[in-house]
């Protein structure tokens, strides 16, 4: 397969994109512009997209990506104790400044990614017939990690969303989500950009030695 017949298969792709798609990937897309600049819009423009993209991956894949179905309704959950956290000041402070991840923050969201990638493989395998378990649960796992970590603040989460991203795209291309695909790709370029900007926020916020 040459270059040529590869560029109109994914023209053809995006061309009959359903429409839900299309919404879903504009505002997630959105929401991780937010991130990058660390506004609070980032949680009202992602819930429209992960509950879309929901939708998509449990009703129109085919086998559906189970794990990634569940996967943005957790991202819808932590999307509002992440909106809560974000909002709140204390002395006319934000309580969760960005921030590293401390030992134990660490420890917890690498633990919950291991646990959570062999949780999450034992069920596709014995109880779906999805045929990407082990991308599926890989994705899951570090996009788990990634919510809890930007719930808090902590520039960590980039670095997990670089991971997450990774994996997604060959997985979305190979399920057919054309538009999915370049949306991952475009979120990798943002989590990265993303992890520059948090850096330099961090340290033009403390003070000068």
């Amino acid at each position: 397969m040459n270059f040529t017949s590869v560029w109109n298969a994914l023209c053809d792709n995006i061309l009959s994109t359903r429409w839900q798609e299309w919404v879903s990937t504009i505002f997630q897309i959105a929401s991780v512009w937010y991130a990058k600049k660390n506004d609070v819009k980032v949680y009202p423009t992602g819930i429209v997209g992960v509950l879309l993209a929901a939708y998509l991956y449990f009703f129109m894949a085919q086998p559906p990506l189970y794990a990634d179905a569940i996967l943005n309704l957790y991202y819808f959950l932590m999307s509002l104790y992440g909106w809560y956290n974000w909002v709140q000041k204390k002395n006319e402070a934000v309580v969760y400044p960005i921030s590293w991840c401390n030992t134990f923050e660490l420890t917890i969201g690498l633990v919950v990614f291991i646990v959570g990638w062999a949780a999450i493989y034992y069920l596709l395998i014995y109880l779906t017939d999805s045929n990407t378990p082990m991308l599926d649960a890989l994705v899951s796992a570090s996009a788990v990690t990634s919510m809890w970590w930007m719930a808090k603040r902590k520039i960590e989460n980039w670095i997990a969303w670089i991971a997450s991203n990774l994996i997604a795209i060959p997985l979305n291309f190979y399920k057919g989500f054309m538009l999915f695909t370049l949306m991952y790709i475009l979120f990798l370029w943002l989590a990265v950009l993303g992890y520059i900007e948090w850096k330099k926020q961090l340290k033009l916020s403390q003070p000068s030695a």
